[in-house]
């Protein structure tokens, strides 16, 4: 599943990091670690922010991977 897709932070705890991600594909909300983050400094997301990543098997399911802000 290495195809990249775009969606929208739900919500993102930056103390606990880490959050969901709704697929634009009306898929189930993903799950969203911060150290998924793609960039440098300190990894967060903003509520409603655009991104673009790609999904992988986690412990606990299907999960984001490779986040890119758009």
């Amino acid at each position: 599943m290495s195809n990249r897709v775009t969606g929208v932070v739900k919500w993102f705890n930056e103390s606990k990091g880490f959050g969901f991600i709704a697929p634009d594909d009306g898929s189930a909300d993903l799950f969203a670690h911060f150290s998924e983050i793609q960039g440098n400094g300190f990894k967060t997301l903003q509520e409603a922010q655009r991104v673009e990543f790609a999904v992988k098997q986690g412990p606990k399911g299907l999960q984001a991977s490779a986040i890119r802000p758009l």
